[in-house]
C-alpha cells in the first residue's frame, strides 16, 4: 500500500534499495518486512523550520537494526515531499535511540507556515510507517510466530 508521504516513484526507489537482490537479502538474513511502529516508539516536534524526530527501540535487540536501516538517506527519501533540506542523525546508544533533524521540513516553521502541521507533531507517526526488514529470528519478539 503506498504511503501518502511518498510519491510512487520515490517509494519504489526506496523499496528496491531496501530489498536488494535475492543474494543480498540472503547474505543479510532479513526475512520479513515490518513497519517501524512494530519495533520502535517515536516523538517529534520542531525548532523553527527543522523537525526533530526521536526514534526509540522497543527492545535492546532492535537498536542495531534501527542503526543499520534507518539512515539519514532513507529518512530523507521517506519525507521527500516534505523535507527540502538535509537530514542529520544522532545516535544515542545508551538510550537505544536515534534522533533525526529534518532541515527545511516545516514550510518556514510554526508562525509563518501554512501547513496544517507547522510544528511537525505528526512526523513521528509518519516515520513509524516506514518499512524495514527483520531477521525471521526476531519474529517472536514482535508477536509473530
Amino acid at each position: 500500500m503506498p504511503s501518502r508521504w511518498l510519491s510512487s516513484a520515490t517509494e519504489n526507489s526506496v523499496a528496491s534499495s531496501i530489498r536488494g537482490s535475492a543474494p543480498e537479502r540472503k547474505a543479510r538474513a532479513y526475512d520479513m518486512r515490518v513497519k517501524l511502529f512494530e519495533i520502535a516508539h517515536a516523538r517529534s516536534g520542531d525548532k523553527g523550520d527543522t523537525s526533530n524526530i526521536g526514534l526509540l527501540a522497543r527492545r535492546p535487540e532492535f537498536y542495531p537494526v534501527l542503526r543499520e536501516q534507518v539512515t539519514p538517506e532513507r529518512v530523507k527519501a521517506h519525507f521527500a515531499d516534505l523535507c527540502q533540506g538535509d537530514v542529520e542523525r544522532y545516535e544515542l546508544p545508551n538510550l537505544e535511540a536515534l534522533n533525526f533533524l529534518l532541515h527545511k521540513a516545516l514550510g518556514g516553521g510554526g508562525t509563518v507556515s501554512l501547513r496544517s502541521d507547522a510544528q511537525g507533531k505528526t512526523y513521528s507517526t509518519a516515520l513509524l510507517r516506514m518499512e524495514i526488514e527483520l531477521p525471521e529470528t526476531m519474529a517472536e519478539l514482535i508477536g509473530r510466530s
